[in-house]
């Protein structure tokens, strides 16, 4: 699993090189933060609009599309998915509660 991830991280890099008009993820960057961060929102309303009518594959289709936009909004700041993760796997083994505790007290 995190071998699609880290192979989809590195064509995100690579994008990063190439001509907004030769490639929809680097037209993206071109575009800006902004852009990105308008992508990514609508990506999560169709996804929650998904959820709610329930069919499967769609929730499959549009949760692909959220989770690849959330991933070139981490390109475009420097990030990949190795910390997000890397903050996943820190989670094991806590309570929903108690990880949100420890934000609340590290604010």
């Amino acid at each position: 699993m995190n071998d699609v991830l880290q192979q989809l991280a590195e064509v995100l890099e690579q994008r990063k090189q190439q001509s907004a008009d030769q490639s929809y993820v680097a037209s993206l960057y071109a575009k800006g933060l902004d852009h990105i961060l308008k992508k990514l929102g609508e990506e999560a309303t169709e996804t929650v609009i998904a959820a709610k009518d329930g069919d499967p594959d769609k929730i499959i289709y549009e949760t692909a599309d959220l989770w690849f936009h959330s991933l070139v909004m981490l390109a475009h700041q420097g990030l990949g998915p190795e910390p997000v993760l890397n903050e996943l796997q820190r989670r094991f083994g806590l309570s929903g509660l108690q990880e949100k505790a420890q934000r609340d007290s590290s604010h």
